[in-house]
């Protein structure tokens, strides 16, 4: 057997070695990196116009819907939260929970934070009643 053809198959051996450990690594980020997997992401025209009703109510009508902006809308069982800016307020994320099939204003967060402020925000959706999977999606939105 020529010597060439083992230097090869190890060659190849370390090659597949090292790809299946990238892969593995970059596979294992992006599942870090996505906490808003199985968090509905919909920012359509129509939830827009039904959310923007709520934002403008839970601002006791200090702005129209029509001025609400949206950067994101984030729902997860009988929870959501709207990534909002309207031209009265700060960027904020306003919680809302399902009710009997309403949805009812529940607190908002606003502001800027950093990526080390990730399990802060977390713990502050959570204790508000918001599930686990919305909380991190939350938390990491306002924090790219």
């Amino acid at each position: 057997m020529p010597e060439g053809s083992g230097v090869a198959r190890r060659w190849a051996g370390t090659f597949f070695i090292g790809l299946a450990v990238l892969w593995m690594m970059l596979t294992s980020a992006f599942a870090a990196n996505n906490a808003c997997e199985g968090v509905k992401l919909d920012l359509t025209k129509a939830h827009k116009q039904a959310y923007a009703p709520l934002v403008a109510a839970a601002m006791n009508n200090k702005v129209k819907p029509a001025q609400v902006e949206f950067e994101a809308i984030m729902e997860s069982g009988d929870w959501s939260a709207a990534y909002i800016s309207t031209p009265i307020t700060d960027d904020g994320v306003m919680f809302f929970q399902s009710v009997n099939g309403k949805k009812q204003y529940r607190d908002v967060w606003g502001g800027f934070a950093d990526p080390s402020e990730q399990t802060q925000l977390v713990s502050w959706a959570k204790k508000l009643g918001a599930p686990e999977k919305l909380a991190k999606c939350f938390a990491q939105t306002v924090t790219e």
